[in-house]
């Protein structure tokens, strides 16, 4: 037997969609050992990410970085400046190090008495490879925000947040979507 509940798509949760966070620029450029790094932590041996000299026969012309990097070097912090995933455990040791976690460029949360929080899927679309030495800037958003009714009748939400990087000649980079349930 079904249930059905009122609306958890508010008026307040709609007026979420298209809510952006501030702009905020990675510390530190895109450099040689940090990409060396991320690519052997994702063991990609790809040598289009450390031999100039095949770099230069493809079509790039130089070395490129895996699209996925730039999204991590929004996380990279300065060396005097506190860790926020190391102040959430430190708040709350049973801390997931990821809900909770005050972020530069991060979003208010979502008016919603929903609470689970299931991960719905991730998109990245890539427009250019960042090149050694860009510097890089990101800004979140609401993109969309859309509710579903579950077998048991009651009403879920699907939040996809949006983020945006480019590089500092205004070059957008990519797009990573992130889609989470709330139930």
């Amino acid at each position: 037997m079904t249930q059905q509940t009122e609306s958890a798509l508010t008026p307040e949760v709609k007026a979420m969609i298209g809510v952006a966070g501030d702009v905020v620029e990675s510390w530190g450029v895109v450099d040689a050992e940090y990409l060396r790094r991320f690519t052997q932590a994702v063991m990609d041996p790809d040598p289009m990410y450390w031999d100039e000299e095949y770099a230069k026969g493809s079509r790039y012309g130089e070395i490129t970085t895996p699209p996925i990097m730039v999204s991590y070097l929004s996380s990279r912090i300065p060396p005097d400046q506190e860790d926020a995933i190391t102040r959430a455990f430190e708040e709350n040791p049973e801390s997931d190090g990821i809900g909770n976690v005050k972020r530069p460029g991060e979003l208010p949360p979502v008016p919603t008495n929903l609470l689970r929080v299931l991960n719905a899927g991730n998109e990245l679309e890539v427009f250019q490879y960042p090149s050694i030495g860009d510097k890089v800037f990101f800004q979140n958003s609401y993109s969309d925000i859309r509710e579903r009714v579950g077998r048991d009748g009651r009403p879920f939400l699907i939040i996809t947040r949006e983020t945006r990087y480019w590089n500092q000649d205004d070059e957008v980079l990519c797009i990573t979507r992130a889609s989470t349930i709330r139930r």
